[in-house]
Protein backbone atom coordinates (compact mmCIF):
# COMPACT_ATOMS: atom_id res chain seq x y z
CA UNK A 1 0.00 0.00 0.00
CA UNK A 2 1.27 3.47 -0.89
CA UNK A 3 2.56 5.61 1.93
CA UNK A 4 0.64 8.80 2.58
CA UNK A 5 1.16 12.28 3.97
CA UNK A 6 -0.66 13.35 7.13
CA UNK A 7 -2.73 16.49 6.97
CA UNK A 8 -4.59 17.85 9.97
CA UNK A 9 -8.12 18.94 9.22
CA UNK A 10 -10.94 18.05 11.64
CA UNK A 11 -8.57 15.25 12.69
CA UNK A 12 -5.33 13.87 11.30
CA UNK A 13 -6.08 12.46 7.86
CA UNK A 14 -3.83 10.78 5.31
CA UNK A 15 -3.51 11.99 1.74
CA UNK A 16 -2.60 8.93 -0.31
CA UNK A 17 -2.48 8.62 -4.07
CA UNK A 18 -2.50 4.98 -5.12
CA UNK A 19 -3.88 3.81 -8.46
CA UNK A 20 -7.53 4.09 -7.37
CA UNK A 21 -7.07 7.66 -6.15
CA UNK A 22 -5.27 8.66 -9.34
CA UNK A 23 -8.06 7.12 -11.43
CA UNK A 24 -10.63 8.96 -9.31
CA UNK A 25 -8.83 12.25 -10.03
CA UNK A 26 -9.01 11.53 -13.75
CA UNK A 27 -12.72 10.64 -13.49
CA UNK A 28 -13.59 13.78 -11.52
CA UNK A 29 -11.47 16.25 -13.49
CA UNK A 30 -11.83 14.72 -16.93
CA UNK A 31 -8.07 15.14 -17.37
CA UNK A 32 -5.16 12.75 -17.47
CA UNK A 33 -3.19 12.83 -14.23
CA UNK A 34 -0.13 13.58 -16.36
CA UNK A 35 -1.87 16.62 -17.89
CA UNK A 36 -2.64 18.27 -14.55
CA UNK A 37 -0.43 21.28 -13.87
CA UNK A 38 -0.43 21.71 -10.11
CA UNK A 39 0.93 25.24 -10.51
CA UNK A 40 -2.22 26.28 -12.36
CA UNK A 41 -4.91 24.01 -10.96
CA UNK A 42 -8.40 25.43 -10.47
CA UNK A 43 -10.38 25.18 -7.25
CA UNK A 44 -12.66 22.41 -8.59
CA UNK A 45 -9.65 20.34 -9.60
CA UNK A 46 -7.94 21.05 -6.27
CA UNK A 47 -10.99 19.78 -4.39
CA UNK A 48 -11.13 16.69 -6.59
CA UNK A 49 -7.44 15.98 -5.90
CA UNK A 50 -7.79 16.35 -2.13
CA UNK A 51 -11.03 14.36 -2.04
CA UNK A 52 -9.48 11.56 -4.08
CA UNK A 53 -6.48 11.42 -1.76
CA UNK A 54 -8.64 11.19 1.38
CA UNK A 55 -11.38 8.88 0.11
CA UNK A 56 -9.44 5.68 0.88
CA UNK A 57 -9.87 6.21 4.63
CA UNK A 58 -13.33 7.82 4.75
CA UNK A 59 -15.86 6.67 2.17
CA UNK A 60 -18.48 9.02 3.67
CA UNK A 61 -16.57 12.10 2.48
CA UNK A 62 -17.96 14.23 -0.31
CA UNK A 63 -16.21 16.90 -2.34
CA UNK A 64 -18.35 19.52 -0.57
CA UNK A 65 -17.35 18.17 2.86
CA UNK A 66 -13.67 18.30 1.87
CA UNK A 67 -14.17 21.94 0.85
CA UNK A 68 -15.75 22.67 4.23
CA UNK A 69 -12.89 20.94 6.07
CA UNK A 70 -10.30 22.96 4.16
CA UNK A 71 -12.19 26.20 4.85
CA UNK A 72 -12.44 25.46 8.55
CA UNK A 73 -9.12 23.82 9.36
CA UNK A 74 -6.54 24.70 6.71
CA UNK A 75 -5.63 27.04 3.86
CA UNK A 76 -4.82 26.69 0.18
CA UNK A 77 -1.07 27.09 0.67
CA UNK A 78 -0.86 24.21 3.14
CA UNK A 79 -3.16 22.06 1.04
CA UNK A 80 -1.07 22.63 -2.10
CA UNK A 81 2.11 21.76 -0.19
CA UNK A 82 0.63 18.54 1.20
CA UNK A 83 -0.72 17.50 -2.21
CA UNK A 84 2.74 18.02 -3.67
CA UNK A 85 4.34 15.90 -0.95
CA UNK A 86 1.76 13.12 -1.33
CA UNK A 87 2.06 13.01 -5.12
CA UNK A 88 5.85 12.91 -4.82
CA UNK A 89 5.49 9.86 -2.58
CA UNK A 90 2.98 8.31 -4.99
CA UNK A 91 5.26 8.65 -7.98
CA UNK A 92 8.28 7.41 -6.04
CA UNK A 93 10.52 10.44 -6.36
CA UNK A 94 11.55 10.86 -2.75
CA UNK A 95 15.02 12.36 -2.47
CA UNK A 96 15.83 10.21 0.57
CA UNK A 97 15.98 7.04 -1.49
CA UNK A 98 18.22 8.71 -4.10
CA UNK A 99 20.80 9.75 -1.50
CA UNK A 100 20.68 6.34 0.18
CA UNK A 101 21.62 4.67 -3.07
CA UNK A 102 24.81 6.72 -3.30
CA UNK A 103 26.21 5.62 0.09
Amino acid sequence: MKQGITITLDKPRTLRYGMNALAKIEDLTGKSILALDLNQVGIKDLLAIVYSGLYHEDKALTIQKVGDLIDEYSDLTEIAEKIGEALTVAFGKEKKSDSQGEN
